[in-house]
């Protein structure tokens, strides 16, 4: 790993304007970490987070994430094309970026996973090692992404740490199933619209604790395999209920709960990216999947995990759904 001479570590973070991206980036900032974020308008970005050292560039040119990435320990790998146009056309080249410039300055990578990995068969339970046979264009996407990490790790000797979670909620930014399908962002609520079937339980993951667990595992990232995976257990709905319950305890009131118009997504897929994402991964919302987190407790002792009212509450209030104090 690279030496600073004041022995203050460097974070190049990619995607740092995004949920993840920005809540490690603020959490590494945190702990004395010297935060180093790449951004295709690195002045504005500036302007909205003084701390960090904005780098103007684009993570799909390899010569500005090499750059940026020059004396970094760790790089994390939180980006995504912007509006998520070309997706399957440009994630991968990304990364390449990414492993190249890790690879050239001796610098860990970390990547948030999902579970578009996983197809229903190795359904409901799913460790790190189940099979990878994904039903979605996304999903298979995913699989090619951590082939080529586990090849940069374990052939090239570039660590990497990969945490895998489920939906998450939480941060400021609303484009995750709950702020962009279960309530409306800036608006009170009165309904909450459920997307999945009663009975089927579905895992969540509140975005501050997905932060603080990769940022725990950077901090240990010498005492980890070379190729590090690990799931979150995170908040587990064991019958589509908990999530809205907790909502009403929030709100001091019952809330009530409305089906979601799962018609309505192939209309709107051509024309709203979030809805594209919403039709690929839909069956999650058909069978329960449950990862278990028995890996990641025995590297870090716990799992972050806020309580539910509390994660809810503050995802709510940072969203613009609950009334000011």
């Amino acid at each position: 790993m690279s030496n600073q001479t004041d022995n203050t570590k460097t974070a190049l973070i990619l995607g740092a304007t995004g949920g993840i991206g920005g809540a490690v980036a603020e959490g590494l900032a945190a702990r004395g970490w010297r935060i180093r974020a790449l951004n295709r308008d690195a002045p504005e970005a500036a302007r909205r987070q003084p701390r960090f050292d904005w780098i103007q560039g684009d993570a799909m040119r390899a010569e500005d994430v090499l750059k940026a990435a020059a004396g970094a320990d760790v790089i994390v790998h939180a980006v995504n094309p912007p509006g998520y146009r070309n997706w399957g056309q440009l994630v991968l080249p990304m990364l390449d970026n990414t492993i190249a410039a890790a690879k050239a300055v001796g610098a860990r990578i970390v990547l948030p996973g999902t579970v578009y990995n996983f197809g229903p068969d190795v359904f409901p339970n799913v460790t790190e090692d189940s099979a990878q046979r994904p039903k979605t264009r996304k999903g298979a996407i995913r699989v090619q992404m951590e082939r080529r990490l586990r090849a940069a790790a374990e052939e090239g000797g570039t660590p990497v740490i990969i945490v895998r979670a489920g939906d998450f909620f939480g941060g400021t930014r609303a484009n995750s199933w709950f702020s962009q399908a279960m309530v409306t962002p800036g608006k009170p609520i009165r309904s909450v619209t459920y997307p999945g079937k009663s009975g089927i339980g579905h895992q969540w993951a509140y975005l501050p604790d997905v932060a603080e667990t990769m940022i725990r595992l950077i901090e240990k990232g010498d005492e980890l395999p070379v190729f590090a995976v690990y799931h979150m257990r995170g908040h587990w709905d064991g019958d589509g209920r908990q999530m809205v319950d907790a909502v009403g305890r929030v709100l001091g009131h019952p809330v009530k709960v409305k089906a979601f118009p799962w018609w309505l997504v192939p209309l709107a897929a051509p024309f709203v990216p979030f809805m594209r994402e919403l039709r690929e991964m839909s069956y999650l919302w058909d069978v329960p999947l449950q990862m278990r987190n028995n890996k990641l407790l025995t590297a870090l002792g716990e799992e972050p995990h806020t309580p539910i009212d509390e994660a809810v509450k503050t995802s709510l209030a940072a969203i613009g759904c609950l009334p000011a104090a």
